[in-house]
Order: C-alpha cells, then structure tokens, then sequence
C-alpha cells in the first residue's frame, strides 16, 4: 500500500486530497485509470486473487505437515500444542458437551451420552441443565445398576443446585426479572447531534432497550486464533475449520455452514426417544438433539462465500475494508445489481470524508479500487467497477469507520487454582483474585444500533451474546429524553480533554454531552495534585487540565449543576474541592495552574510532578512482576513506599492511586498476605466509586477481585459482597447477568462452600 500511494502524482494527489462526497466518482475513475497502467498493481491485484499463488486454499502437503508436528507434540506429553493441530483430547468441559450432543443427535437414546454430558453441565455450574441431563440418562438407562448410579449422581447435583441458590437471591430476582417486549424507540434529530434514539414511554432501570442482529461483521485480525470467525465467542480446543480454505476457524458445524450458507444435515439412527417420557423430558431431548441452534426470525447471510476461494485478500486486507466487502457481497447477493439500488441510501449511515486527512483519502480511494477488483471474482459483471461503484464503496469504508460497533468480550484472569470437576476449590487459599476486562473481538454494522448517539455520562448499556447486540437502560430514562451510550472512554476513566481529542480523531466530532461541557467531580480530580495544606481537600490542576476544566467555570457562572451517576455524593463534594473557583466564576477570574481551587495556595508542580514520575516507575516494575509471578520483597515494598508518595502529592481521588492500590492488592494475593490485598482492594474500590458512582459496572468488576480475596480468608463479608456486584450485574446485563458472567457463579459456589463448612457464618 505504501509503495502504491508513493508511486502516484503529486497532481492526482492534490486532486484526491482536494475532493468531496460529490466528486468521488471523478476523483476515483482518475485513480483507477493510473493505477491500471503499473505493473506492480496488477502483481498486486494477482498476488490477493490467484488461486495458483494462494496461501490461503487447501494444501496436503501442509495437512501432512500439521499431522506429523501434532503426532510429535502428543508423544511428547504436549496435548495442548497438539490439539492446534489436529482435534483430539479428553477432560474439556465444554468440548465434552459438543461431543455428546453430536452423539445425542444420531441416537437421542444414547444414555451414556445424556450422562456425561450431564456430569460436565455440573462441573460447568449449568445445574439446571445437569439435571435434566440426568434425569433423561435415569429415564433411557436399561440396567438397574445404571439407573441406580445415575439416581445417586442426580442427588448430588440436585443437592449442589439448591445449595447455590441458598447463597443469596440473585439467581431469584433474576428469575422474576419480567423482561418487556422490545421498545418501539424513535429516531429523532437533534440541532448539535443530529440523529438520534428516544423512547415514547418512560424506560425503568435495567430494562431491554433494543435488540438487533448485525447487517455484517467481521473477526479482529488479533482474534482469528482465538475466537469463532462467524459468531465471535471464544474457540474451543478442537475447532472447525474452513472446509474450503484455511483462514476461518469455527467454534461448531453450525457456525461453519452457517458462514458459508449451507443447511445442517445430521444422520439419525433408528433409535427414536421412548413416548413414555415425560413431556418435558421429550421436549429438553428435542431441543438438545435439534441439527440447527439458528433462531428462525433471525436473517443469515453467508458472509464467507465470496471469500472461500482459497484467495489471499480477506487475511491481508485491513478489517474494515473486508466488512466492506461483506456489506458490498450482502447488497449484491439481496438486490442482484449493484447498479440498480442505492447501498448508500439503503443502510443510511452518517459519514464524516471531509474530515479525513489527505493520505487518509488517497488510501480509502486505493482501498475502494482494490476490494472491488478482488471482489469481482466473485460477482463477475453483476459488480461493475466505474466511477459510481467507487464512490459509493469509498464512502462505504468511511461510513464504517465511524458507525461500526467493536464487539466485546468479557476477558478475566481466572483463579491461580482452578476448580475441580464440581467447582469447587482444593485450597481456597491459592484462589488469585480475578480482573475483568472488555476485550474487542469483532467490528459490525447494526444498521438501527448506530443511530444511538453518544454521551461520557450515559445512561445505556451495550453489550453482545454472540454477535447479537443488547442494550440495556443503566438508569431511569424519562420519556423522550435521548438514549445515548458511550463511545469509548467515560467520566472518571479519562481526562476531559483526552475523551475530547479521542472522539474528534476517531468519530469526527466534538463532544458536547453533560460530562464534557459541564464541570464535574470526576475531571476535577482525576489527575489533580493535593493541596499543600493538609487540612484542606482541594485539588490543584496540572497544566494539562487547567484550560479545559476552567474554561468551563468560566463558561457556566455559579455553581453549576452536578450531573453524577451516585445520587449519594451531592454538589457540597464539589465545593469542597473548588471552593475558592467557584467564588471567583462570578468576580475576576484568576485561578492559576499551581493555586489550589479551594483555598488559593500555591503548589511547586514540578517538584511535585517529579516525584510522581519516580513513583510511577516504582509501580510499572511492580506491574511487570505481577505480569510475572515473581515479586520480590524489595519491588514489594518500594511499591508500598511509593503509593505512600502518590498519596502525599495527589489528591486523594486521583486514579494512579486507585491504580496503585490495585497492584498492591494482586500483588498481595500473588504472595498469600490476603489481609493486605483486602485493605488495598476496598482502598482502590472506594476511589473508583467516587470517579464513577457506586453501582458502576467498574465498580462491579473490582468487587469481583474483592469477593475473592475476602472468600481466600473465609472473610464472612464475602456473600454480601458477592450479593453487591451481582445486583449491579443486573443492573447492566438484566436477566443475562449470570450468562455474562458465569464466573460469578463458581463465586457463588465457593460461598456457599464456605457457609457449609461454618468457614463463613
């Protein structure tokens, strides 16, 4: 790419750099027309679509290769490694329901079948399923020692399920979360924002805003190894690959032939289900043993087919430009004619090109030119490549880059000591407390999704199972007051000025939402400096944030209104940080970088600044031995001794010492000394529920490192905590809280455990 855009003229340059929406079609045609006279173009057009040069398609020789590296590392003990190459290991929960569903779906009577699959349904903490696995394995075992063995195991999970339940009553509320039908939302247009979601009716908190379906997705390039390539959850260890070419990995047959747009067919022994069964049980084996899992008001669109010919441009090219591809493949495949209809005026998206760079547009133009001669192979003369399929492609990928959706996972390091087969710990000691992170996985196009606008304080969820996308209310919403959700960083996880910047550059527009034009706690204090009196509170502002958060002292006169999401922390917290700032909105405005906003004395930043730099190293090498596993007394206590600096210079809600705490606490845990992961766990937690409001998602997921550490010292607080984040899992996630998180479940095991063992009162 970048030796094609250093081969083109500086005219044509100007020419591309120069252009508009409505002159694409000429500015591209120009394009076309130059590049169609080098030679390394067209090298590169064959070295993307020659199946001779392919790396992509069918190889024996590379099977055969694969095959013998698998046969080395599984006589050497390495079943992990092997498993990459070729499908086979025992002892995989998940990979052991798969294997007894395929069984189940050629012989639904297979008792064995229903019987393992109920043991690891039980180890996985999916107890309701267990049962009925088991009570189907009891109903369709022949023998009388089988039966009884089954009714023996049956007791067992019976007795683990109702001990779950008796730990707290989430699982309750979660049962009489009546979920509403999906709101009729209207699109608006607002002044500053343009398009936008409001509700007809007032929305309670925690309720399903929407739901939808993606146009099109594609798969990270990060994650091609480690998550299915059509519905984005994460890989088992035997996976299913391409049948056709070598880039796609699947997590099931399903999923394979759903990408390609082919139907499932299984074969079915003569072995049917006994009609003596109960109902119910028939109706559970019926829904276990079904060949297709695809929701029948779900449209499916074989998003791999043009691509699955053993080509090379769907792994090189950047991934929105193959979800252009797949947008382009799925209006063609729908509408047979890309002439014939408008694609623009179809998916109606916004689209920001007049604020692309010059290298920005001269890129997209190459792009659109390349994608399009890839994907006529494909289509052949139903794809014309002309000035007007150029533009509107051209446009397309611009489109993406501001409306398409990351599709997150919820990414958490596990317990140092992992759960045996029923959950449960042999050490409760050697548990590591567990941090949760959002993880982008894929890029999607949710053609009613984008019209949702964005907000650094918002009051809607999103979030996805599979590739489908759910948003939920946070918060009470009034009727007709806008829905809005946010589009990367939040109050209280960046500086105002740095949310600012990250969402001109990357969505094109200038935030004007409550938390960016209004002055808050959270901007206040996030990276603020103490006060050098030690009897007051307030903050003095690094030179970085003066001009942003002053000006908006300046821009709103008086106290202006506190816009939180903790009705429990009221505007007097704001006065006692910004005291003196406040006063003088309405005077002579002379509030300098260094004076403090509460009481005017003066702060040496640079002295000061210094010293938080030299503790900062202190904490990026206690980051890099958690990273490691090996602490060592002095990284240890340097750490302490540097938290004790951050603590004397920053105010006491800045983030690095939220940050601080946290390590020290993983790092307490990683030594064994819990006493002291606990003290700095609930140290960092009551920081960030100042930054965000106490029933914050990030609050909820420190609470899950806090649960932890307080069930490794039998800590009878534990449940109650536990009880807390999963209320604030309900809050974000409704009636798909445990499904989320299903870890929370094993926590809730393990106390239960505890309780049991009178470890826990």
């Amino acid at each position: 790419m970048e030796k094609l855009k250093s081969m083109v003229p500086d005219r044509l340059k100007q020419i591309v750099a120069d252009s508009n929406a409505d002159d694409l079609h000429s500015t591209s045609s120009s394009l076309l027309h130059f590049l169609n006279k080098l030679s390394q173009f067209h090298q590169m057009i064959r070295d993307l679509t020659d199946l001779e040069a392919s790396l992509c398609a069918k190889n024996k020789d590379a099977a055969l290769e694969f095959k013998q590296k698998a046969n080395k590392c599984y006589f050497n003990g390495d079943y992990d490694t092997a498993l990459a190459f070729y499908t086979r290991k025992i002892g995989l929960l998940m990979e052991c329901v798969r294997d007894c569903n395929r069984a189940l779906q050629i012989s639904p009577s297979y008792a064995k079948a229903w019987y393992r699959r109920g043991k690891a349904n039980a180890a996985l903490g999916i107890y309701k399923d267990a049962i009925h696995d088991l009570d189907v394995a009891k109903n369709v075992e022949l023998s009388l020692g089988g039966k009884k063995q089954i009714e023996n195991e049956l007791k067992i999970i019976v007795d683990q399920y109702e001990g779950t339940r008796s730990v707290q009553h989430i699982e309750n509320t979660v049962r009489n979360f009546n979920e509403p039908q999906q709101i009729n939302l209207l699109c608006v247009t607002d002044p500053d924002k343009g398009r936008g979601m409001v509700s007809p009716c007032d929305i309670p908190q925690a309720s399903l805003v929407h739901k939808e379906e993606p146009y099109a997705l594609i798969i990270l390039k990060s994650c091609r190894d480690t998550h299915c390539h059509y519905c984005l959850n994460e890989l088992p260890k035997d996976t299913v690959p391409c049948i056709s070419c070598s880039i796609p990995l699947y997590c099931s047959q399903h999923c394979q032939v759903q990408a390609r747009g082919e139907t499932i067919s299984c074969y079915r022994t003569k072995d049917g289900v006994d009609d003596s069964l109960p109902n119910n049980l028939k109706e559970y084996i019926a829904e276990v043993t079904s060949c297709s899992d695809s929701d029948p008001d779900v449209e499916c669109f074989p998003e791999h087919k043009h691509e699955c010919l053993g080509v090379h441009w769907p792994a090189v090219l950047p991934s929105d430009v193959v979800l252009a591809g797949r947008i382009l493949a799925k209006f063609i495949s729908q509408k047979r004619g890309y002439m014939e209809c408008n694609l623009l005026g179809t998916l109606n998206l916004s689209q920001s090109y007049l604020q692309i760079s010059p290298e920005g547009k001269l890129e997209l133009h190459i792009y659109a030119i390349v994608l399009l001669i890839c994907l006529q192979h494909s289509f052949g003369t139903e794809l014309p490549i002309n000035g007007i399929s150029l533009s509107q492609t051209i446009i397309l990928v611009s489109q993406i880059r501001v409306n398409a959706m990351a599709v997150v996972r919820m990414k958490s390091t596990d317990f140092h000591c992992l759960p045996d087969q029923f959950g449960k710990f042999s050490n409760i000691g050697d548990a590591l407390t567990c941090s949760v992170d959002q993880v982008p996985v894929g890029q999607a196009i949710y053609t009613a999704g984008s019209l949702f606008n964005h907000s650094c304080q918002p009051n809607i969820h999103a979030y996805f199972l599979s590739h489908t996308l759910f948003i939920r209310a946070t918060e009470h919403v009034a009727a007709g007051h806008p829905l809005e959700l946010s589009y990367g960083p939040q109050v209280g996880q960046w500086a105002c000025e740095d949310r600012l910047n990250f969402l001109e550059d990357k969505y094109s527009f200038r935030c004007q939402c409550i938390g960016c034009s209004q002055l808050n706690l959270s901007d206040l204090v996030l990276k603020a400096f103490h006060c050098v009196n030690p009897n007051c509170n307030g903050v003095v502002l690094d030179h970085c944030l003066d001009n942003s958060e002053l000006n908006k002292l300046k821009n709103f006169p008086g106290v202006p209104r506190m816009q939180v999401l903790d009705p429990f922390l009221k505007v007097d917290e704001l006065k006692n940080v910004a005291h003196l700032a406040l006063e003088l909105t309405n005077n002579s405005f002379n509030v300098q970088s260094g004076s403090c906003l509460n009481c005017g004395s003066n702060c040496d930043l640079e002295a000061s600044d210094k010293a938080r730099r030299k503790a900062l190293i202190c904490m990026k090498r206690l980051q890099d031995a958690i990273v490691s596993k090996e602490i060592s007394t002095t990284i240890l206590s340097d750490a302490s001794r540097a938290l004790g600096v951050l603590r004397s210079i920053l105010h006491g809600y800045n983030k690095h010492i939220a940050e601080a705490e946290d390590n020290l606490a993983q790092a307490f845990s990683l030594v064994g000394d819990f006493r002291s992961a606990r003290d700095h766990c609930k140290a960092s937690i009551k920081i960030l529920e100042m930054l965000y409001g106490s029933d914050h998602i990030a609050v909820g997921h420190e609470l899950i490192k806090l649960s932890t550490i307080q069930l490794s010292l039998g800590d009878p607080s534990a449940a109650d905590t536990i009880n807390r984040l999963g209320l604030i899992f309900l809050r974000y996630y409704g009636s798909h809280a445990d499904f989320i998180f299903p870890y929370l479940q094993t926590l809730k095991r393990e106390a239960n455990n505890l309780t049991q063992e009178g470890r826990v009162t």
